[in-house]
């Protein structure tokens, strides 16, 4: 089966409002972006992102974490859903929660995470905060590999955002997540396309024109 008639089926986490679900929802129906997003994973049943899937017509697995006895109990349940639904990729966006082993493993190379600062610096919850208050001139936005680690896996794309004198923390935090929905979607086609390679920590994409349109840092 070729590449375009084949199927690639992506589940996405997420933990609030879920902007970058809606960017990638977005990019699936305008045809920019072909993909199937086949599960949205919540741990917060209150989340607006929930939804955001019902209106896009996405099954979601929504659960609260202190049901489990652990981590591993409810990431059990999520990967044999997800094995279930042949999941080819899994899209971090704005989910609030370390993975473990019991995730990573089965689904291993295949788990990317968007983060609002430029990773290795600001790593956290706070990014965009901590890159504000610390006085940075430049931060942006990450998109990695996930590991066992906080916002420690293997790079695969960054783009710089300028911190002006003039900038509030809501006005730098807009242009970070109007960098996250324009960088997700695109980033996604590239694992789609079977373009990106991940050597040790060393991530490759074979796409040079789209490197340059999204700005890469290296």
């Amino acid at each position: 089966m070729s590449l375009s008639q084949s199927v690639y089926r992506i589940a996405v986490f997420a933990s609030g409002g879920g902007t970058n679900f809606q960017a990638i929802v977005d990019a699936v129906k305008v045809k920019e972006l072909d993909v199937s997003i086949e599960l949205l994973v919540c741990d917060k049943p209150s989340a607006q992102v929930i939804e955001r899937a019902k209106q896009a017509g996405v099954p979601t697995f929504v659960f609260k974490p202190k049901d489990y006895d652990s981590r591993e109990a409810y990431e059990r349940e999520i990967v044999a859903k997800m094995q279930e639904l042949q999941i080819d990729l899994v899209v971090l966006a704005g989910y609030m929660r370390l993975v473990t082993d019991t995730l990573l493993k089965p689904f291993e190379n295949r788990i990317i995470n968007i983060h609002p600062a430029l990773l290795p610096s600001f790593p956290g919850t706070k990014g965009i905060a901590d890159a504000f208050d610390y006085g940075v001139k430049v931060t942006g936005v990450t998109i990695h590999f996930v590991d066992g680690g906080m916002d420690s896996g293997p790079i695969i794309a960054q783009r710089t955002v300028p911190i002006y004198d003039n900038d509030s923390l809501d006005t730098l935090s807009e242009r970070i997540h109007e960098t996250e929905r324009e960088m997700y979607p695109r980033v996604i086609g590239w694992f789609r396309e079977g373009r990106v390679k991940l050597e040790g920590r060393r991530v490759t994409v074979d796409f040079e024109q789209d490197k340059r349109q999204i700005g890469f840092v290296n």
